[in-house]
């Protein structure tokens, strides 16, 4: 990941979300599934909602919608990531 940071030390937005997309399935595993969960759009029962994965690709939960499942991983200390 390149670093781009802005005047306060930090990575902005874009230049995370674009680093995070190109990470492979391994790099994702390498991350630690205890540190990282990603969400992403999924169907249950006909009802628009967001699955919870660990980085390693296991499910832990599901929220009604991104909001909610932020809230959920960044409760269990972890780090959220989108995916689409």
């Amino acid at each position: 990941m390149k670093s781009s940071n802005s005047d306060n030390g930090q990575m902005d937005t874009g230049t995370v979300a674009l680093s995070l997309r190109q990470l492979s399935v391994a790099d994702w595993q390498r991350f630690g599934a205890q540190e990282i969960a990603y969400i992403r759009p999924v169907l249950v029962n006909g009802v628009h909602a967001m699955a919870i994965h660990a980085a390693d690709g296991t499910p832990i939960g599901a929220a009604p919608n991104a909001d909610m499942a932020i809230a959920a991983i960044l409760q269990h200390e972890m780090a959220p990531a989108l995916v689409h």
